[in-house]
C-alpha cells in the first residue's frame, strides 16, 4: 500500500523477475519517455541499503502490466498472473475498507499476497525446465568434466574429436538415464543441485576410459 492504493515496486519486480534493477527502472525511463501518459503509473521514491539511499519507482498495476508486457517466457507469464492477482485482491481490500488499514491488517495482506506469489515459485520450480543462468551454469560444469576425463584441453584424447564426442555422449546417456530427461535444459529447477552433483561424481564407463588412456599414451609415445 502507498497512498491509499495498491503499488509493487520496481525493487520486487526485479527480484521476481530476475532482472538487474537498474535495467528495470531504465525500462521504466523508457516508457516515460516514449509516452506522458504513463508518469501517472510510475511514482519515483528511495530505499536505503547499507546506509546508503537509492533510487526506486513504485507502481500502480496499470503501471506493472505495462511494464511486464515486455517480459516473455512461461516463467515470466506465472509472474504476470501472480502480480495481477496480487494487485487485485489488494484493491478490493480498499473497497472493502474505506478507513485506512492499520499496520497488522496491512502487513496480513502483504504476507498473503507473497505467500500465493511463493506457492507459484515453488510450483515453478517443479516443473519448469532450467532458466539460462542455471543453464549456462550446467553447461560449464558438464564442459569441465569432459576436459577433466579427457586429461585436459592440451591432451590427445581432447584434440581427438572422436574421443572427445564419445566422451559428451556417453555423460548425456547417463543423465538422460538418472533423471529421465531428453535435453539437459529440461530439467525441473528442483533437481539443479542433484545433477550438478551428478556431474561432479560422473565418470566415463571402464571401455571408454581405455579409449581415453590409450590416446593419452600416444601422445606420451610421440
Amino acid at each position: 500500500m502507498h497512498n491509499r492504493q495498491a503499488v509493487t515496486t520496481s525493487l520486487q519486480v526485479a527480484k521476481s523477475f530476475e532482472k538487474q534493477h537498474k535495467n528495470v527502472l531504465q525500462s521504466i525511463q523508457n516508457l516515460a519517455a516514449e509516452n506522458s501518459a504513463t508518469r501517472n503509473m510510475f511514482v519515483e521514491g528511495t530505499y536505503v541499503n547499507r546506509g546508503k539511499e537509492y533510487p526506486m519507482v513504485y507502481m500502480n498495476r496499470d503501471g506493472f502490466s505495462l511494464l511486464a508486457m515486455g517480459f516473455t517466457g512461461a516463467k515470466a507469464l506465472q509472474f504476470k498472473l501472480a502480480y495481477i492477482e496480487a494487485f487485485n485482491e489488494m484493491e478490493d481490500n480498499l473497497r472493502q475498507h474505506p478507513q485506512p488499514l492499520t499496520l497488522p491488517e496491512q502487513i496480513q495482506i502483504i504476507a498473503q499476497g507473497y505467500d500465493g506469489l511463493a506457492k507459484n515459485v515453488e510450483d515453478i520450480k517443479n516443473r519448469m525446465g532450467l532458466p539460462g543462468n542455471m543453464a549456462h551454469t550446467f553447461s560449464k560444469r558438464r564442459n569441465a568434466k569432459v576436459i577433466e576425463v579427457l586429461g585436459g584441453k592440451k591432451s590427445n584424447a581432447y584434440e581427438d574429436k572422436t574421443v572427445r564426442s564419445r566422451v559428451y555422449r556417453a555423460l548425456f546417456s547417463s543423465y538422460c538415464e538418472t533423471f529421465n530427461q531428453d535435453r539437459y535444459n529440461d530439467l525441473p529447477m528442483k533437481n539443479f543441485d542433484k545433477a550438478l552433483a551428478f556431474i561432479e561424481n560422473w565418470y566415463p564407463p571402464f571401455e571408454l576410459q581405455q579409449v581415453i588412456q590409450d590416446a593419452n599414451a600416444q601422445m606420451t609415445i610421440l
